[in-house]
């Protein structure tokens, strides 16, 4: 199925459940895919906010840029984009009785990258990027799930430990950049090489010592 000329129309595939494939041309609008449960969405262009919102199952593909809250409270599914993302990435992500949402971003990202993220994976490729990225706040509130990000970032949520990749996460992160390689025809396997880091939660608790009961 195709969607031609979208111009920022809302809610395109909220809640469709079954396998089957939607191409968009276009630029569709806020919250594309939300509660989606199987299909896949393939966006030729760029797209707005909220993509994936507490999607499911299913695959979103995006051969541009993405705006703000990519992934909100995702229980499951994957997320692939081919440009930048905007704020708040991965934000109330969360692992869902075995599935396990995946977004991959293959240039940067903005400001509190896996705010409060309870589970799942983001991996940030820095395609293209010189310097570092300019993402601040990344994993404030964080309290499980995992961030892989190649390069250096302005600045980490205290909540959040670095760690070096193991081989296994090395393997892993391979697997989605196999992927990224075929979703838009590009040849980027020799990021795997790169300098990654693995950002995890320090507590499952971070806030525990600022309830009052």
């Amino acid at each position: 199925m195709a969607l031609l000329n979208i111009t920022g129309q809302r809610y395109i595939a909220a809640g469709l459940q079954g396998d089957f494939q939607i191409d968009i041309h276009g630029t569709p609008g806020n919250d594309l895919g939300a509660f989606m449960d199987g299909p896949t969405i393939r966006v030729h262009g760029n797209g707005q906010d909220g993509y994936g919102n507490t999607m499911n199952s299913g695959e979103i593909v995006v051969h541009g840029d993405v705006g703000d809250i990519t992934g909100l409270s995702a229980r499951g599914g994957r997320v692939f984009v081919r440009g930048n993302a905007g704020y708040r990435t991965g934000v109330h992500m969360k692992e869902f009785q075995g599935s396990r949402p995946i977004i991959v971003i293959g240039g940067s990202a903005g400001d509190y990258l896996g705010e409060h993220m309870a589970g799942g994976v983001v991996l940030l490729l820095g395609l293209g990027l010189e310097g570092a990225h300019q993402a601040d706040f990344v994993g404030t509130g964080m309290h499980g799930g995992v961030i892989f990000l190649r390069g250096e970032v302005r600045g980490i949520g205290r909540e959040v430990s670095i760690l070096d990749i193991t081989e296994d996460d090395r393997r892993f992160i391979e697997g989605l950049v196999n992927d990224y390689t075929k979703h838009f025809n590009v040849d980027v396997k020799d990021v795997v090489k790169g300098n990654f880091k693995k950002l995890i939660p320090v507590s499952s608790r971070p806030y525990g010592t600022l309830y009052t009961y």
